[in-house]
């Protein structure tokens, strides 16, 4: 349906003051009412009942490595966005590196855009990089567009995007903010890396030893002193340790302007079960013990963690060799995080509302993406409509990033992504992509 103007209808739409029956009103790409789920349309405006299907707010992933150009037979922009269409995912923002060239510059933005622009499903923004050289470039970034920038405090995997030391970080914390731009930071410490064992060969427990919980805790102690001398807006990235919180937490209530998210990874997978030399389940910081699982989505609860984002992190099959000091680190799971967090959240007690304010709204906020995360007046037309009920056991051949690895091969899921609607129009529905129609991004 690509009419000017028209309705869903849904006996479950997600709004942000709860689910209930309702019609949404879409015109021109936007939303213009919320009303009562019987009301009457106006004259000759059609509309599409979805029944008791769930009308959910666009997702919003902030965390996406598309690593296009340069490294896009790990990915690129036509498959990662056909996979985030697929899975109910309106809008991403692609990270700056793993690509070539990072984002670390005004031209590399303007590579990074050239490349984007005819090949996106949905609708792309992107960080810029702050690395140790490159100070005098955040400010122009800023200006041409980009959301907030990345940082990491230990090495990133990839030298054309080394670490911040020390030195580096207080004088990016400042610049930053001077123009009052968003820090997002990849919180591991070096020293205390370099001073735990080494990874051991397949064993999946040697990993985990090698990235202790006490180097995020050291770093996420670090960026709230950073965060709080300088009074810049910082961003915790893919939280793993649960021992981080009460810093968090106690942070926020003291005023420091810190926030943090975590991934389905590490709310859905618990160490305990992941096999050794299955490297698919390798990421950084990795997936902790059930227990901490458990402390996470209390700290989700709470508020203290606002939300969960993919980092889709792929790559060729050929570097998840079964050695986990060998193996590329990255969960592929664009498509599949909808479904993942469903499943336990709905074990847990939580309900689509939570989901929604998790996964769209506060990812919305932390970009700055006004128009985007909810399902009410002036914002985008961008919806999931999502069959909470039903479940498919996961075939990595049927996913639509461009290499078949996942952790989740094999699991059973609760939830299918029946349709995606961008702006006003259906871009997925039951398997089906529309041509590419996404639109670039940039800060308001």
């Amino acid at each position: 349906m690509s009419d000017r103007q028209f309705v869903l209808r849904s006996r479950r739409v997600v709004t942000p003051d709860g689910t209930r029956p309702a019609s949404v009103v879409v015109e021109d790409g936007r939303i213009t009412a919320v009303t009562g789920h019987a009301a009457p349309p106006g004259p000759g405006v059609p509309v599409e009942d979805l029944g008791d299907d769930v009308l959910l707010p666009g997702l919003v992933d902030t965390h996406v490595h598309v690593n296009d150009p340069g490294r896009t037979e790990w990915e690129g922009f036509a498959t990662a966005t056909r996979a985030a269409a697929a899975g109910g995912v309106t809008t991403l923002v692609d990270m700056p590196l793993n690509s070539v060239p990072p984002t670390t510059t005004v031209e590399h933005l303007r590579v990074k855009r050239d490349t984007a622009r005819p090949a996106v499903h949905v609708d792309v923004g992107f960080w810029g990089g702050a690395v140790p050289d490159n100070r005098a470039d955040l400010r122009p970034l800023h200006d041409a567009g980009v959301l907030g920038f990345k940082a990491f405090l230990s090495p990133s995997g990839v030298d054309e995007f080394p670490p911040l030391d020390a030195a580096a970080l207080e004088a990016v914390a400042a610049e930053v903010a001077a123009f009052d731009g968003l820090l997002i930071v990849h919180a591991e410490d070096p020293e205390r890396l370099d001073g735990a064992p080494g990874p051991d060969g397949p064993r999946y427990a040697g990993f985990l030893a090698s990235r202790p919980r006490d180097a995020e805790n050291a770093a996420v102690e670090r960026l709230v002193d950073v965060a709080r001398r300088h009074g810049t807006r910082v961003h915790v990235l893919h939280l793993s340790s649960a021992d981080a919180l009460g810093t968090l937490a106690a942070a926020r209530a003291a005023g420091v302007r810190i926030t943090a998210e975590t991934c389905p990874h590490f709310l859905t997978l618990a160490a305990e079960e992941v096999p050794d030399g299955a490297t698919e389940f390798k990421c950084c910081p990795p997936i902790r013990e059930a227990a901490n699982r458990d402390a996470l989505w209390a700290g989700l609860a709470a508020g203290t963690v606002q939300c969960v984002v993919s980092d889709h992190s792929p790559c060729t099959a050929d570097l998840k060799v079964p050695d986990f000091g060998r193996a590329w680190g990255g969960i592929a799971s664009l498509q599949l995080g909808l479904p993942a967090v469903w499943t336990e959240a709905r074990r847990r007690g939580h309900t689509l509302d939570d989901v929604a304010r998790w996964m769209a709204t506060a990812p919305a906020a932390l970009a700055g993406l006004a128009a985007k995360g909810a399902v009410e007046p002036g914002r985008d037309a961008d919806f999931a409509v999502l069959a909470p009920d039903e479940t498919f056991t996961v075939d990595p051949a049927a996913l639509y990033h461009r290499n078949p690895v996942t952790a989740y091969a094999g699991r059973t899921l609760s939830g299918v992504v029946r349709s995606t609607w961008l702006r006003g129009r259906r871009i997925h529905h039951r398997g089906a992509l529309t041509e590419p129609t996404g639109r670039l991004l940039e800060r308001a």
